[in-house]
């Protein structure tokens, strides 16, 4: 089930992500307070995760909008380096393996101004 229109929040236009390539930060809120989510692209499709490592509650992205690491295949923490599937959160490789970051659904839609990248907020993690 989709979320209304008036929900959903524009991220960015669909060609500002690219595959592999840097992500879009945007500020959101959660009951523990701020927080912060980011969107990438990988194999031609946006996720989003909440910028949060799974193995110390810290954010990933080692310079703003940087979470994949150099081949573009994964996305990684900068600070401890855990390795993370772009298109399923899962960590597969360092000191939270098996773990995931916590996803947030996105969705591409034409508009009037082109195509877009939103995010549809759920209860726990809303718009700042």
């Amino acid at each position: 089930m989709t979320h209304p229109a008036r929900d959903a929040v524009r991220v960015c236009a669909s060609d500002e992500l690219v595959d592999g390539g840097a992500g879009v930060r945007v500020p959101a809120t959660e009951a523990s307070g701020d927080a912060v989510i980011f969107f990438v692209r990988y194999d031609g499709r946006p996720y989003g995760y909440l910028n949060r490592c799974a193995h110390v509650p810290m954010e990933l992205d080692w310079n703003e909008g940087q979470f994949f690491e150099s081949s573009g295949l994964y996305l990684m923490c900068a600070t401890h380096g855990a390795i993370y599937e772009p298109d399923t959160g899962k960590c597969v490789g360092g000191p939270c393996r098996g773990a995931r970051l916590r996803a947030v659904s996105v969705e591409e839609r034409d508009t009037p101004e082109g195509r877009a990248v939103f995010w549809l907020p759920d209860d726990a993690l809303r718009p700042a």
